[in-house]
């Protein structure tokens, strides 16, 4: 099968439609963002229909023409707050509007698949991140952004 890499734009506006179809969608996200929970270019995620999103959920969200795939970090009301499991520090502000999907599934290339957590423990950890993100790195030799 070759793959064949589209432009965001163009793929996850099909996603969302089939996502506003209450169909699931799998895509294999890129960047390194969601360390180590989800690999850029090596992981595949599922995406359903995401009617309420609660912290803790990985959301798929556009926000001014960029789509992110991001953690839900606090709620208030429709404002979200989302961060990257691999960031420590900066974070996207947007309405549940905004939100197209939810990450139901993680599969990894050997097909094993994940149901994801909140990540309470890890978002418990983000002042030790720098240190458990970089032991993960020059453990699985990942790149950094």
């Amino acid at each position: 099968m070759d793959k064949r890499t589209l432009p965001n734009e163009f793929l996850l506006g099909e996603v969302a439609a089939v996502l506003r179809d209450g169909r699931e969608a799998v895509i294999i996200p890129t960047g390194n963002s969601m360390l180590p929970f989800i690999r850029g270019g090596v992981d595949r995620v599922a995406l359903r229909a995401c009617p309420e999103a609660a912290i803790g959920d990985i959301v798929l969200v556009n926000i001014d023409g960029r789509y992110i795939l991001h953690r839900v970090i606090a709620r208030e009301g429709d404002a979200l707050t989302l961060m990257g499991d691999g960031n420590l520090a900066g974070t996207e502000h947007c309405s549940a509007a905004d939100v197209l999907g939810a990450v139901s599934e993680i599969i990894r290339p050997s097909g094993r698949r994940r149901v994801p957590g909140r990540a309470r423990l890890w978002r418990f950890l983000k002042p030790v991140r720098r240190y458990l993100l970089g032991i993960y790195r020059r453990l699985f030799k990942t790149n950094t952004i």
